[in-house]
């Protein structure tokens, strides 16, 4: 089976927008789940539901594979499972390191979605002498003086960082430098990375501060109707976000997901 070192993505030679790989995921999630099920086919107004989309975004996003189902029919969930997961690499074998084996990097050593999307967790690295040899998950950790040597023997292009954030770059720099080439960061801080390295920030501390910015407006507009001034809070608030939307109707992230 190929590795990920010697093959990338086709998304990037074919031209296909970030913001539509953002969403291929979310339609091979539900189109697992409907194959899961041996649906044979769906309509774009189904599985734009199931995958929290519009419908018209799902189709021109799926233009951009070559994919326009069939009248009346729908898609084909089979075809677009080996489609989509073909887009995305997910085809293919990809090693994967993870550094930093405290409570988080356990916690995604143990998850067991990465094999059943072409991910292979080929190493676990900590910097604690006293993990060195400790399995987790099966796998035993290794020590980070050996980090160059394990991204090479395995051959991966793919490291997860979920040290400390005072580690955090220096880790990054050390695995770029060994080769890798895209990074999954949980380490709440950001990282600089050289031109053609691909960097992923997952922060839940940021991810809980918008969800209770949601609730503040919430428990507003509930304060607001029960005060009487409830329509006009809503149609400013409306106005608002209308203003700050993008030019496909998307709230401009944050973060990446």
């Amino acid at each position: 089976m190929a590795t990920g070192r010697t093959h990338r993505p086709a998304t990037r030679s074919r031209g296909i927008p970030e913001a539509t790989v953002a969403r291929l995921p979310l339609y091979l999630r539900a189109l697992t789940a409907l194959s899961e099920r041996s649906v044979p086919t769906v309509s774009s107004e189904e599985l734009a539901a199931a995958a929290g989309v519009n419908s018209a975004k799902l189709r021109k996003d799926f233009s951009y594979l070559g994919s326009y189902g069939t009248r009346g029919v729908g898609y084909d969930v089979e075809y677009l499972v080996y489609q989509i997961s073909r887009e995305l690499g997910l085809t293919q074998d990809w090693p994967v390191v993870i550094v930093g084996i405290g409570n988080l990097g356990a916690a995604l050593a143990n998850y067991g979605g990465f094999a059943s999307r072409g991910f292979r967790v080929a190493a676990l690295i900590d910097a604690d002498p006293a993990m060195a040899g400790k399995p987790v998950a099966g796998i035993p950790v290794q020590h980070s003086d050996d980090l160059e040597k394990i991204i090479q023997d395995n051959g991966v292009s793919i490291g997860v960082i979920a040290t400390p954030a005072g580690a955090a770059q220096a880790v990054c720099d050390r695995l770029v430098a060994a080769g890798v080439t895209s990074i999954l960061n949980f380490a709440p801080t950001v990282l600089t990375v050289p031109d053609g390295v691909d960097v992923r920030k997952v922060d839940l501390s940021i991810e809980l501060q918008i969800l209770a910015f949601h609730e503040q407006r919430k428990a507003g507009e509930e304060a607001a109707h029960s005060d009487g001034t409830g329509p006009a809070a809503v149609t400013r608030e409306e106005s608002d976000a209308s203003a700050d939307q993008g030019p496909d109707g998307d709230v401009p992230a944050v973060m990446p997901a």
